[in-house]
């Protein structure tokens, strides 16, 4: 296998059951409070959002959860994803390093957010959900829901943060293609949306104000359209699991096991698709690798939050879940990676990371754009500028194996393509990129308004 490049299982190797790390973890969960009386959420509350199988597996303390085989003929569309051997880049950077990437941009919607999209719309359908609603930042999670909507024949409303509606119009336009109705949030379709206008009309969205517009568009439909969320809770990363298990069988094809594993993060979900199951492999059987979630500067919510009780979304009509923050009502500046603007981070992953059992960097825009033209120009994929955060560290780890002159495995997801993201190459390129560092005194106004709540 020394000369293999691509890594490639075959469709009898598609995963069967997803994995939950609940199962594994040392750490007991934190209550899920509801927004209004700050009481422990309920099953009849979480059920005006989402169908009770996806209730249920949000608690599940099951390692093992079996994938409904209508998802997993459909997932035999792309799955299993390539596990790639970098060469090219470890040239490139005369590294000893041996870099490896699991490549989840060869979906239908370019990115690994059509996993969870398919598990959730068949478990809507299955509860005879006829429409969703839901938000999306760069645009991955709502094309995501659109095809698997169509799949499913579920009508679809997508909250798109208005700054990368206008960035990445072509994400839209998919999204439109696949019959999902797309609207720049904040919008003046919901009552929140209209009192963030009347309050600002230059607003350019976040992905907390989008999550608001679309639970309340569901909660206020009298039952005829359920939430759908594309990161954060416990059943979406559940689904993205496939991931990491099929990684596992695939580094083994290689004869390498990986030091260091290495995913971006917004609310969480491909770093933890990755990185969980090997999370199960350092917790069942004493393995040491290294897990690192990678961040940008401009939302640092790991490195620079606080870990504790907050609100999902800026309204406060979503759950209350422990979390690092940044506040609920922060705003992130407009990067580029519009997938990792938001404010808070998966409640498991966070107490992770509060744990000790996995690492966070955050890394600026520009030396992330310089890393994703490096490896555009060694690998012949153009990255999603989220995706760009990972193969960043993943650089600065290879890197640092040169200077210590040592071998070492490394592993990130390649978690989409930046195809429909060349605007903010362009500007890379034209040298109009900024680099956004910690805004302090914003997170620090956005902290003052943290629910009381009086759980430990």
């Amino acid at each position: 296998m020394s000369d293999t490049i691509r890594f490639l299982l075959s469709e009898a190797d598609l995963p069967r059951f997803w994995y939950n790390v609940q199962a594994d973890s040392p750490l007991p969960p934190a209550p899920v409070l509801r927004p209004d009386t700050m009481e422990p959420v309920t099953p009849d509350f979480l059920s005006v959002l989402f169908p009770m199988e996806l209730i249920l597996q949000e608690v599940s303390q099951e390692r093992y959860i079996e994938i409904p085989q209508e998802v997993r003929e459909i997932y035999r569309l792309y799955r299993p994803t390539p596990l790639v051997r970098a060469r090219r880049l470890e040239q490139a950077l005369q590294t000893p390093a041996h870099i490896y990437f699991k490549n989840e941009s060869v979906s239908p919607s370019g990115s690994h957010k059509l996993n969870t999209a398919l598990a959730q719309a068949f478990y809507n359908r299955a509860a005879g959900t006829k429409a969703l609603t839901t938000e999306t930042g760069a645009g991955q999670w709502g094309s995501a829901l659109a095809i698997a909507c169509n799949f499913f024949g579920l009508d679809l409303e997508v909250y798109m943060v208005k700054v990368s509606y206008r960035q990445k119009p072509y994400r839209r336009i998919l999204m439109e293609s696949f019959g999902a109705k797309v609207f720049a949030s904040p919008t003046d379709r919901t009552q929140y949306g209209r009192s963030v206008l009347a309050a600002d009309p230059e607003n350019p969205g976040s992905l907390g104000i989008a999550i608001s517009e679309a639970v309340e568009a569901a909660a206020t439909s009298n039952g005829q359209k359920k939430y759908s969320l594309g990161s954060v809770l416990n059943h979406v990363i559940l689904h993205q699991t496939v991931i990491g298990q099929e990684a596992l069988k695939q580094m083994e094809m290689a004869g390498e096991y990986p030091d260091v594993v290495i995913g971006c993060v917004g609310g969480g979900s491909n770093f933890a698709g990755l990185a969980y199951p090997f999370l199960g492999e350092n917790l069942r059987n004493g393995r040491k690798t290294r897990l690192i979630a990678v961040e940008p500067t401009a939302a640092p919510s790991l490195t620079k939050g606080v870990y504790t009780f907050d609100y999902g979304d800026t309204a406060r009509m979503a759950p209350i879940v422990k979390m690092y923050t940044l506040g609920h009502t922060f705003v992130p500046p407009g990067i580029h990676a519009g997938g990792l603007r938001y404010h808070g981070m998966a409640p498991s992953l966070s107490a992770f990371y509060d744990a000790g059992l996995i690492e966070a960097v955050a890394v600026p825009q520009r030396a992330t754009f310089e890393a994703a033209l490096l490896f555009a120009r060694s690998e012949g994929i153009v990255p999603a500028p989220e995706s760009a955060h990972a193969i960043r560290v993943a650089i600065d780890q290879a890197l640092e194996a040169r200077e210590r002159g040592e071998k070492r495995v490394i592993l990130f997801n390649l978690s989409g393509h930046g195809h429909f993201d060349l605007a903010a190459y362009e500007a890379y390129l034209n040298n109009a990129l900024e680099d956004y560092e910690y805004p302090k005194e914003a997170v620090m106004e956005a902290l003052q308004h943290l629910p009381q709540v009086a759980v430990a």
